[in-house]
């Protein structure tokens, strides 16, 4: 008894340095942030307490709106494709095709990469004057044009596709793990009753798929929040502000405009929102399975 209650005193020790880091370094910065989004600070901080009226601020300007617009829209195109491409790549890989392992690796190579060199890449591929509307053009259609980059009402849309390209490859990681694991009678049945076979994926696989497209979605969302440096590499927020995203929105009053307390109202928005958008999944993955099992 003795031995086991000092290793378990032994690995707490050990485990010290860790807990300080999430307590102080981690759980003390996000108290400090939420703090100071009640306060006047600009430059330096200040503990003057102003009530909501960095948020009143907040959801009165302009830019924030439209970032919280673009958010939305490049969330749900992000998400909704990455989902769907995902999918198709993960039943693509799933038809036991030859060269494998080369294919999975093409398609999981872009997740590989920061969404920095991503930016940087569908730049210069969609720049009006450079990629595929000057190539087809050098083709001979003088009169193709493709400058979505450079139009304010579909840039955005520009940052959605490039974010698919890269993150696709992740959900079909996450599918094909799940499209591995189906029973092969369960083919074999659907054969012989002569059910088509975009059937048996769409009323059988999907919903046995159900925990894994959740966890991919949760996945996803939680990178559409942060997204930052796929929009400054593309776009930098233009053409005007429409590309304006929230994480750029906090940058810039942080570090360009100074004004701190602000920007700290705007991330605390943003880990709200995280929250809410972890919370559904934290809920489904640990708290209602261990009920389950403790009932």
């Amino acid at each position: 008894m003795k031995p086991r209650f000092f290793r378990s005193i032994a690995a707490q020790i050990a485990l010290l340095p860790a807990w300080l880091i999430v307590i102080f370094a981690y759980l003390g910065t996000i108290a400090w942030t939420i703090r100071i989004s009640f306060t006047s600070t600009k430059v330096f901080p200040t503990y003057d307490f102003v009530g909501l009226k960095q948020y009143e601020r907040l959801f009165a300007t302009e830019r924030w709106i439209i970032s919280g617009q673009n958010l939305f829209i490049f969330g749900a195109c992000f998400i909704i494709g990455c989902l769907i491409f995902g999918f198709l790549l993960a039943v693509f890989i799933d038809q036991k095709i030859r060269a494998e392992s080369v294919f999975r690796t093409i398609f999981l190579y872009p997740y590989a990469m920061s969404f920095i060199v991503t930016g940087l890449v569908w730049q210069w591929t969609l720049n009006p004057t450079l990629g595929v509307q000057q190539t087809v053009r050098n083709w001979g259609w003088q009169d193709f044009t493709f400058d979505w980059l450079v139009r304010g009402d579909r840039a955005i849309y520009v940052i959605a596709i490039a974010g698919i390209w890269q993150a696709s490859g992740l959900v079909m990681a996450i599918l094909l793990a799940g499209l591995r694991g189906v029973d092969q009678e369960l083919w074999k049945a659907a054969k012989v009753d002569g059910i088509p076979t975009w059937r048996v994926y769409l009323h059988i696989i999907v919903p046995m798929l159900s925990p894994m497209f959740v966890t991919a979605t949760v996945l996803l969302a939680t990178a559409v929040v942060k997204v930052y440096d796929l929009v400054i590499a593309l776009t930098g927020g233009g053409p005007g502000i429409s590309t304006e995203v929230p994480a750029k929105f906090v940058i810039d009053y942080l570090f360009n405009r100074q004004n701190v307390g602000l920007a700290t109202a705007a991330s605390t928005v943003m880990f709200i929102t995280v929250l809410v958008v972890l919370a559904p999944w934290l809920y489904s993955q640990y708290f209602r399975g261990q009920r389950g099992r403790g009932a």
